[in-house]
């Protein structure tokens, strides 16, 4: 059933997917606010939503462990590909079977697409029509991001949500 929302828009309510990669199911809503709990069947778990979303930046949490986040009940962290493609980089990702193993979590990871830094780099950031060439703060090396890369590299960190990379 579709219906108009208060802007003018059609609504089209994600009921269920049970696409391989994500299975996603409603099972309860709030009939004053719309809210609703649902489960999202990820490759490596089942995630609860609403949901607390630690961000682990460059694959950890600051002062807390994964067995640790697990004890909290932690579904999913999310992963930055600009960063995590700088360094450990994808090569080493790789060869360490994901960020999963690397960081021992086999709960969900969600990466960004690396375009926030488009942004909040601006200084080391050049954008172009085909990407954004990045310096690399660590070493100084040029780093072009293009959506294509984007993608390669949050399938190096084995990401089971990924964000893809659009315009600013």
């Amino acid at each position: 059933m579709t219906a108009t929302n208060e802007f003018g828009h059609l609504d089209t309510p994600l009921e269920a997917s049970s696409s391989p990669a994500l299975k996603f199911e409603v099972y309860a809503r709030c009939s004053t606010t719309k809210a609703r709990a649902s489960k999202m069947h990820l490759p490596h778990y089942t995630a609860h939503t609403p949901m607390f979303m630690p961000v682990g930046t460059m694959g950890s949490i600051k002062g807390i462990t994964t067995k640790q986040l697990e004890a909290l009940d932690c579904h999913v962290i999310l992963g930055n590909t600009y960063h995590l493609g700088s360094r450990p980089g994808p090569e080493l990702l790789e060869k360490a079977g994901g960020l999963h193993k690397f960081m021992a979590w086999d709960r969900g990871l969600l990466t960004d697409s690396g375009g926030f830094q488009m942004v909040s780099l601006l200084k080391l950031a050049n954008i172009t029509e085909e990407g954004v060439e990045f310096e690399n703060p660590h070493d100084g090396q040029k780093m072009m991001l293009t959506p294509e890369m984007s993608i390669g590299l949050q399938n190096a960190i084995g990401a089971d949500i990924m964000m893809q990379l659009d315009d600013v």
